[in-house]
């Protein structure tokens, strides 16, 4: 059986408010690398599973290492799917404005809770997500990409905070600038049509 291979997404972002160009090439960089490791992690297993070496330490550790080479393709396809050269405020009468309205009481009081839990110290992802057993959108601190999801929880908004992410702009100590710089460039529009009614 023939194992599907991921292909490398490209985004259209140069330009964008406060993340150059050149942090951008370097982050696209270390965002290929997770899509290769997930494929050839994916072909390692089936060629495993295939000489019956299923449940070996090898094979064991491959598993493993799954989530973190598939969330971490994943959360950076999210995180760059959501920012957009020339992006506006996020406006209150947005799908996206409306539900950070009803679950946080203002587009500024979402953001300022996103940006809370950004600034902590630490390295990971800020992620708000949506519960859909009842539509509530909650902001989470994620540290290891495998690690700390709200099961079955959609990602609405997506924050990457590695340092990775705003290096080569910013010193690590400038972090609120970055956060500045990502705010300025989210797509409402993206993270909208992330939603489930």
């Amino acid at each position: 059986m023939a194992i599907q291979t991921y292909p490398e997404l490209k985004f259209d972002l140069s330009g964008l408010n406060g993340i150059s160009d050149a942090q951008l090439e370097v982050h696209f960089k270390l965002y290929a690398g997770y899509v290769a490791n997930t494929n050839s992690l994916n072909a390692s297993l089936q060629e495993l599973e295939a000489a019956g070496k299923v449940g070996t330490p090898l094979w064991a550790e491959l598993k493993r290492r799954a989530g973190w080479e598939y969330n971490g393709k994943i959360l950076h396809e999210h995180y760059f799917g959501n920012l957009k050269k020339g992006a506006s405020p996020i406006s209150e009468s947005s799908a996206l404005g409306r539900k950070l309205v009803e679950c946080f009481g203002s587009v500024q009081a979402w953001k300022e809770q996103m940006t809370k839990v950004a600034s902590m110290r630490g390295i990971g992802w800020v992620i708000t997500y949506q519960d859909p057993s009842n539509g509530q959108l909650t902001t989470h601190w994620i540290t290891e990409h495998e690690m700390g999801h709200p099961a079955g929880f959609r990602p609405i908004v997506v924050l990457d905070v590695w340092e990775h992410a705003f290096m080569v702009d910013y010193k690590p100590a400038e972090k609120a600038k970055y956060l500045e710089a990502f705010f300025s460039n989210l797509d409402e529009e993206a993270c909208g049509k992330r939603l489930v009614a």
